[in-house]
């Protein structure tokens, strides 16, 4: 199960754009790419930016989430096409969508999914993610081939992380990358002091891991993960403003943030390659 992989310069920056989500309509910010043309074209941007991977929700003809595996395949493809970017799937869709119709984003065959350790409070609703269906999604992604991105919303996250590689092993390509999803409504919280323990806590078979800071957490999120030498993820999933008062104009500007402070720490952006190597993804 494991690829052979080359040694990733210590010194790159993995950036995950996730530019869409499911909770933003885009009648409320029409800069949200939800057409399949937008979403290649916003790829194509981060990608020319510094980003290695891409996190895909898609939306239907009426801008509203779907888990339509047509659509998704066809988005997968299409970004293949049009990118080098790793193509990670969605598996939370959106808080509404039914167990087995997640477990079926697999069939479109991605590089990689997020896989969300348990069930969060997501503001005043439930993001659903039983200890059975985790497993089941995990098993079916070593069975596909699918590298798996572990989404935390909090420490009892991490500690679900534990048991699973404990009772079933390495994810597929060996690697275990990890997101540590801060500052929503019901997760952890989006401070220094948050990140500091969940990384504290991380198993030892984690081999990279990320931070994604939620709203007016983005800056502090991504200042602490580059201070513990963390990769970032931001996106306008994530944030809707650039800086107060300020709406984010597109996912690029957002990407070109991020770069700027890999920058100031030292580091340069990952490429796609570089992100397939850290993941263990056959390229």
């Amino acid at each position: 199960m494991e690829h052979s992989r080359t040694a990733v310069d210590p010194q790159a920056l993995l950036i995950t754009v996730a530019p869409t989500g499911a909770e933003t309509a885009k009648a409320d910010f029409p800069q949200l790419p939800t057409t399949l043309e937008e979403l290649v074209r916003t790829a194509q941007e981060c990608e020319a930016a510094g980003a290695g991977m891409i996190h895909v929700h898609i939306r239907d003809d009426d801008h509203l989430p779907t888990l339509d595996l047509g659509r998704l395949t066809d988005t997968v493809q299409a970004l293949r096409e049009g990118t080098d970017l790793v193509v990670q799937l969605s598996t939370g869709g959106s808080v509404h969508d039914p167990l087995e119709d997640r477990l079926k984003v697999l069939d479109a065959q991605p590089d990689s999914c997020s896989l969300t350790m348990g069930t969060t409070n997501f503001g005043d609703d439930v993001f659903s993610n039983p200890w059975p269906f985790v497993c089941d999604l995990y098993q079916l992604s070593q069975e596909r081939r699918v590298v798996p991105e572990f989404e935390l919303f909090d420490l009892g996250q991490v500690a679900a992380l534990h048991r699973l590689l404990d009772r079933y092993g390495l994810p597929y390509g060996g690697s275990v990358h990890c997101d540590l999803v801060m500052g929503v409504p019901g997760g952890m919280p989006g401070t220094a002091d948050a990140l500091v323990a969940a990384v504290a806590a991380l198993p030892e078979q984690v081999t990279s891991w990320s931070a994604t800071g939620i709203g007016r957490t983005t800056l502090p999120v991504a200042l602490a993960a580059l201070s513990k030498g963390g990769h970032l993820r931001v996106g306008m999933e994530d944030v809707l403003t650039i800086r107060k008062g300020e709406p984010v104009e597109s996912n690029r500007q957002l990407v070109e943030r991020a770069v700027a402070l890999g920058e100031i720490a030292q580091k340069r952006p990952m490429t796609p390659a570089e992100t397939r190597s850290l993941l263990g993804i056959a390229n």
